[in-house]
């Protein structure tokens, strides 16, 4: 069913529908940057903890304030609703669930908890995401007297005027003037060489495809200038590294390890 079919207003469709991919660009790149830091936690606790200090970044920057103006726009409306006072209770306990695991991965003694604390994290996140795109959007947008696309407004508002939303973490670098170059691999043409074994790899292929892109750009991001992740796809991510190069022109270097046929293989460096 389209977001139209939702919507009491043209323009609260189109606010609905990209609210919804602002959710799922969130998600995304929160399942990137998770993804990173469990494959690092096994291999050595100085790049786990790289990787643990970008996802907390990540968290204060991006999802608590965007929880937190959930809370103060979107939810006195929604609870107005009939019905609906429970489910915003619920997504406020979700809420305070979310800002509770960001604190234990902030302080989390080991990188293993760390990993478990960041799994959970997103997998609340995500359950959390599944209610808000399913069941809270649609609702407001399809109330009488109710206008999502001014609720959002209000909502971009207040996270940009949060403290805590602060600018690009100086750990994801600076861009470089250049194109992204893609160079074949020497040799058996596999990911069995020393450098590639030990580092991030990013695995695609069960990732549902409207959060894919945001995944991978998520992960890239939490990638230290110097380092490199690989990326496992189902196919030929042409279109994926496009838009890679589009987003941050000549920063990072790709090599092709392995081409089809059930997998393509590639190492994406952080110039």
């Amino acid at each position: 069913m389209s977001a139209l079919t939702f919507a009491s207003a043209p323009e609260d469709a189109e606010a609905l529908y990209g609210a919804e991919a602002d959710y799922a660009r969130i998600a995304g790149e929160l399942a990137g940057r998770v993804t990173l830091l469990l494959t690092a936690a096994g291999r050595g606790e100085r790049a786990a903890e790289r990787f643990r200090a970008g996802l907390v970044a990540f968290c204060d920057r991006e999802l608590l304030p965007h929880t937190a103006a959930e809370e103060a726009t979107l939810y006195p409306v929604a609870r107005r609703l009939p019905d609906t006072r429970l489910l915003v209770e619920g997504l406020i306990g979700e809420h305070r669930c979310l800002a509770s695991l960001v604190d234990a991965l902030r302080t989390a003694p080991t990188t293993a908890v760390a990993a478990a604390d960041a799994r959970a994290l997103q997998v609340v996140f995500e359950e959390h995401v599944a209610k808000q795109n399913g069941l809270v959007l649609p609702l407001l947008a399809a109330a009488p007297g109710v206008r999502l696309a001014r609720l959002l407004e209000r909502l971009h508002h207040r996270i940009a005027h949060t403290p805590l939303n602060g600018g690009a973490s100086a750990a994801n670098g600076t861009q470089k003037a250049g194109g992204m170059k893609a160079e074949e691999s020497a040799g058996c043409g596999c990911a069995c060489g020393a450098e590639e074994a030990t580092e991030p790899v990013l695995d695609v292929r069960d990732i549902p495809h409207a959060l894919r892109h945001a995944t991978v750009f998520g992960a890239l991001e939490a990638v230290p200038a110097g380092q490199a992740m690989v990326l496992v796809a189902p196919h030929d991510p042409i279109p994926l590294l496009a838009q890679i190069e589009q987003r941050n022109p000549g920063l990072f270097a790709v090599k092709y390890l392995q081409r089809g046929p059930e997998a393509w293989r590639l190492r994406l460096s952080h110039r």
